[in-house]
């Protein structure tokens, strides 16, 4: 059963070539939303990578058992119940962080890079390809969060992590903390910016124009 995957191109494909985020445009609000610091960032990641892998795992496993009517519905269930247990062991053991985080991580229910994958992919899989699948997602999901959250920490802030890695101007540095990074719009930018550079990197990414630019002019004789 194993040989007719590639697993290790099931795993790293979302990272760059196939990533969720920057290609197929998914889980935009969460990454706009929570990468305000790269703490928040990485718990929002590592939340919906085990979220994920584990209804990707459960869903395959059940999927033959699911009637076609009813799987949707089956499948958001699934997620609710692990986004419930998540939810309450950050708010147990990372208090302050899940205050930061707020509705978000509830929120992953309705991802719908969690609900794509269940329904693209565990749903017509094994529970290992599934589970390898979901998992390369979550990283390729992670990184473009942890890129963004990092960017917008250090030049929001000056920090990382909560440590101080410029010097600020207003304890003799040299550096002016950016308040239009620690906003909404940042994100926003800062994706864009990041999408563009991936396609430019990978022409491939690239999508094809809806419509041809009409002609100039006629040719010269």
């Amino acid at each position: 059963m194993a040989g007719r995957f590639d697993f290790w191109s099931i795993l790293t494909d979302p990272l760059v070539r196939q990533n969720p985020v920057t290609l197929q445009i998914l889980g935009l609000c969460s990454a706009l939303a929570v990468t305000t610091s790269l703490p928040t960032a990485l718990t929002m990641s590592a939340a919906l990578t085990v979220v994920m892998t584990l209804s990707a795992g459960a869903v395959s496993l059940i999927r033959r058992h699911i009637p076609d009517t009813i799987r949707l519905i089956v499948q958001i269930v699934i997620i609710a119940s692990l986004v419930i247990v998540i939810d309450q062991l950050l708010r147990a053991y990372l208090a302050e962080i899940s205050r930061a985080l707020s509705v978000y991580v509830a929120l992953i229910t309705t991802n719908c890079l969690v609900l794509g994958r269940t329904e693209a992919f565990a749903r017509h899989n094994p529970p290992v390809p599934a589970m390898v699948d979901a998992f390369g997602n979550g990283l390729g999901y992670s990184l473009v969060l942890t890129v963004i959250g990092a960017a917008r920490e250090l030049f929001g802030k000056g920090e990382l992590m909560g440590y101080q890695v410029f010097a600020l101007s207003d304890q003799g540095g040299w550096f002016t903390p950016l308040p239009l990074m620690l906003l909404a719009p940042s994100a926003f930018f800062l994706l864009g910016l990041l999408v563009w550079a991936i396609r430019s990197a990978l022409p491939e990414q690239a999508e094809a124009p809806e419509h041809e630019p009409p002609p100039t002019g006629e040719p010269a004789e």
